[in-house]
């Protein structure tokens, strides 16, 4: 899903630095407590800074590019740079010290490319459906569950609602939320906020008190299955979700267990997921939601979309497939190299009668995109 940290371009962007952070920069608020650095400043520019006295050459990479650090004049051998302005949003990072990658301690750890990192979060001006409020809060909860696809043990984590525990009789809709290419369950806990941003619109009464589930849809491929999107390599993930987390959801919590009462959704690889799976499972999921998917292109030459290789038979009858969806929702952002052939896709499935709502946000595959469709996607749901 991401560029790997990597492989990202040297784009020479150097920095004067003065060894010292903009006089009205604060730490970001991605920090580990108590650490100053990485900084941002009212402009959105980033200081970074790490210390490194043996190194000869000192890089911070960026979703933006490669900035070059320069060192000190002191024994120290502290390193600096100053960057460009940076897009709002959440954004890994790492540093290459003489080539090597290396993780900033100051920096809480994200699970993201595969492993676990650095990340910087970049407020956006205007912007406060994911902060922290004075508003009744659910909670996060961890649910181990044993996979009969994996034969092993598992972990979900489950958003229940403010209230949950003191209204035993209540029941309550489950959103199923999957995460993107490189990423686990604690994707959407963390970078995606979910928690919070439930919390919110729930206080304003702008979304039905749900659970969101969370689960790590890493799973192995058959090896006769084609690579990229297909059926075939979604079945493990298919099977995992109806055969055992479904049913543990069901037998854990305090669910109203039927399709109109469950909705799919997912981000890029998870989005994926949701649409391959959740169309196919009228008589589980009633709603679906889709974010920046590269099913339908942008991410390789997959030739025309055609539907029918993926879910198969769901235009036979467009009324029945209507009926039986309460809510089908994709989104992608502006400057994602997947907007286009997403907008191309609506067009024609609209045009085939299927109900399709849509939106788009600025910004590209990129985690802020994706909290604006959760926050545009949840209030659309149960209704």
């Amino acid at each position: 899903m991401k560029r790997l940290l990597g492989l990202l371009p040297i784009l020479a962007l150097s920095a004067v630095c003065a060894f010292a952070q903009t006089t009205n920069s604060v730490p970001a608020p991605s920090n580990v407590p108590g650490a100053e650095f990485p900084r941002l400043d009212s402009d959105r520019r980033g200081t970074f800074q790490i210390k490194a006295p043996d190194a000869q050459h000192v890089q911070v990479n960026l979703p933006q590019g490669t900035f070059e650090l320069a060192k000190d004049d002191g024994d120290e051998g502290t390193w600096t740079v100053i960057t460009e302005p940076l897009e709002p949003g959440f954004h890994y990072y790492a540093f290459r010290v003489d080539g090597a990658m290396v993780f900033d301690p100051g920096s809480r750890a994200f699970y993201g490319a595969s492993r676990h990192g650095s990340g910087i979060e970049v407020p956006e001006p205007g912007l406060d459906f994911y902060d922290l409020k004075d508003v009744p809060h659910g909670q996060l909860r961890t649910l181990r569950y044993h996979s009969p696809v994996t034969d092993s043990w598992r972990q979900l984590i489950v958003y229940t609602p403010p209230g949950y525990d003191a209204n035993t009789y209540a029941r309550y809709p489950a959103l199923y939320l999957q995460h993107g290419g490189g990423e686990d369950e604690t994707s959407w806990a963390q970078q995606g906020k979910t928690d919070l941003i439930l919390d919110n619109l729930i206080a304003a009464g702008k979304a039905r008190p749900m659970l969101v589930v969370i689960a790590n849809g890493n799973l192995p491929r058959p090896p006769d299955a084609p690579p990229g999107y297909s059926r075939a390599g979604m079945a493990p993930f298919a099977a995992e979700l109806l055969t055992a987390i479904v049913p543990t959801i069901d037998t854990h919590f305090r669910t109203i267990a039927d399709p109109q009462h469950r909705a799919l959704a997912g981000l890029s690889m998870g989005g994926g997921q949701a649409f391959i799976v959740g169309l196919a499972h009228p008589e589980t999921f009633a709603s679906i939601g889709s974010f920046s998917t590269g099913l339908f292109g942008g991410i390789r030459d997959t030739g025309p979309f055609n539907i029918n290789d993926y879910v198969p038979g769901l235009l036979d009858d467009v009324t029945a497939t209507n009926a039986n969806l309460d809510l089908f929702y994709l989104s992608c952002g502006q400057q994602d190299n997947r907007i286009d052939h997403t907008q191309t896709v609506v067009d024609q499935l609209r045009a085939q009668g299927l109900d399709v709502a849509f939106n788009s946000f600025s910004g590209g595959h990129e985690w802020q995109v994706w909290r604006k469709s959760l926050h545009d996607f949840a209030p659309r749901l149960f209704r």
